[in-house]
């Protein structure tokens, strides 16, 4: 496994676990203040660290119709404006090459989407900045194969990158977790497990794609047991009203129990 490394305050692979947590995207600058300040109160109280996430455009929606977000410009303003009142580190997603530089001068971590980790441009570019990168592993990537990945960030001399499962394409409309997929990236980097996507259903709600939000306790306990590094939680506090991935966000209000018995998981295996 990598070595551990900063995230603003937070120490990455060094045995606590983190949260990424915060609503798919953009959907106002209150809303997004409204959940940080409202995850980072429950973080706070539990010692978890925090890392806010939200996306400034969703450019891999179902539909054209679908809500994306409010651009790169605008977005980034928002994120630079959260993270300086806040103190959190702040992650994002980038879709393209260009956008990089511009993103990472409001956020601490470059998110590189599933559909795009074998980009190698894209992902020289994110690296560059200097940012910490993390990859969700793509859905028809096999896990031993994210080494080729975190060999293209890397070769830029960033070494701060960490990978996220998301689940692999299972049949049409469907994903399914493999937990060995867990210890084998993390002998190449630390490793987040992404409890909200893995249950999600792409595509498989007339133009949007659905989820099954109510097994994301029971994923993401599985996933601690296993062993990771960090917890990625899409949190939403009205997920029906939610203007993207509504359908397999975490309700704000279930966010502390997950987060208690995550924690009492992971000290009871001695990890």
């Amino acid at each position: 496994m990598s070595q551990a490394f900063d995230i603003g305050p937070i120490r990455v692979g060094a045995g606590k676990l983190f949260l990424i947590a915060g609503p798919c995207v953009i959907e106002s600058e209150a809303h997004v203040r409204k959940m940080a300040d409202a995850i980072q109160r429950i973080t706070s109280d539990l010692s978890v660290p925090y890392i806010f996430k939200a996306s400034y455009d969703k450019a891999n929606r179902t539909s054209v119709k679908s809500f994306r977000g409010p651009g790169l410009t605008e977005g980034v303003a928002i994120l630079r404006r959260l993270a300086e009142s806040t103190g959190l580190p702040v992650l994002t997603d980038v879709h393209e090459p260009a956008h990089c530089a511009i993103a990472a001068e409001g956020v601490d971590v470059l998110q590189i989407p599933a559909f795009l980790c074998r980009q190698t441009d894209l992902l020289v570019a994110a690296a560059k900045t200097g940012r910490a990168i993390n990859v969700k592993k793509g859905q028809f990537v096999a896990p031993w194969d994210m080494n080729h990945t975190v060999e293209k960030v890397t070769s830029t001399g960033n070494t701060r990158v960490f990978l996220t499962e998301r689940g692999t394409t299972f049949g049409y409309n469907n994903l399914v977790v493999d937990m060995r997929s867990l210890a084998i990236m993390r002998r190449l980097a630390a490793v987040v497990f992404d409890g909200t996507h893995s249950v999600q259903t792409p595509s498989a709600a007339n133009g949007v794609s659905g989820g099954q939000p109510e097994f994301i306790p029971l994923l993401t306990r599985a996933a601690v047991a296993a062993g990771v590094d960090g917890v990625f939680l899409e949190v939403h506090d009205n997920p029906a009203e939610a203007k993207s991935d509504g359908a397999n966000a975490l309700n704000l209000k279930d966010l502390s129990g997950v987060l208690e018995t995550l924690l009492a998981i992971q000290a009871a295996s001695g990890q």
